[in-house]
């Protein structure tokens, strides 16, 4: 693994630790290196974290491909999972804690929403396959965009997943099923 990839995994296990509130010494000790080693990537916390975004959004896109891939799945079974999607890997990160970020961390928070906008291609074929099969019934695919990312969006907005004791993953999950199972066929 290089060293900016080991960086950015390191420094989702501190964010896992400490939340937003990690520091580079946190990232030095749970990777057992310098600080120093670590300035020569990364200039600093926020260029860092705006790394991370685009690490964890590029892995996203990674087990989208897979899903896509996975001829034992049905295209219904597809669509759920793509629109769920998180890389095994990142199950456990707590992105509940993300809601600070439009305050604390302005630029970052902008990073997030512009990747949640972007990068619809993959599910939008799917969605096109399934009223084509007639697995899941005619959809303006524009709205079913707009209603994932704004749930999406919320979450990273309030702390609404944290004072309810709901896991993101929980809370994705449900979303989905309620999507899919909306749009769904009978």
């Amino acid at each position: 693994m290089e060293l900016r990839e080991t960086i950015l995994e390191g420094t989702i296990k501190a964010f896992n630790q400490k939340g937003l509130k990690f520091t580079m010494d946190d990232i030095a000790g749970e990777l057992s290196m310098s600080k120093k080693t670590i300035y020569t990537v990364f200039r600093d916390k926020e260029s860092l974290f705006l790394a991370m975004v685009d690490y964890l959004f590029d892995s996203i896109k990674e087990s989208e491909q897979q899903v896509l891939k996975d001829e034992n799945l049905s295209t219904l079974e597809k669509i759920r999972k793509i629109l769920g999607v998180l890389p095994e890997g990142y199950q456990e990160i707590d992105f509940r804690q993300l809601y600070l970020l439009r305050e604390k961390y302005p630029e970052i928070y902008v990073k997030v929403e512009e990747r949640l906008e972007t990068g619809w291609e993959t599910t939008i074929s799917l969605l096109e396959q399934g009223m084509k099969e007639g697995v899941i019934r005619q959809v303006q695919i524009p709205i079913v965009k707009m209603m994932l990312e704004a749930a999406l969006e919320q979450f990273f907005q309030r702390d609404i997943l944290i004072q309810n004791g709901i896991s993101y993953k929980d809370a994705l999950e449900e979303v989905v099923n309620i999507l899919v199972d909306g749009i769904r066929n009978r």
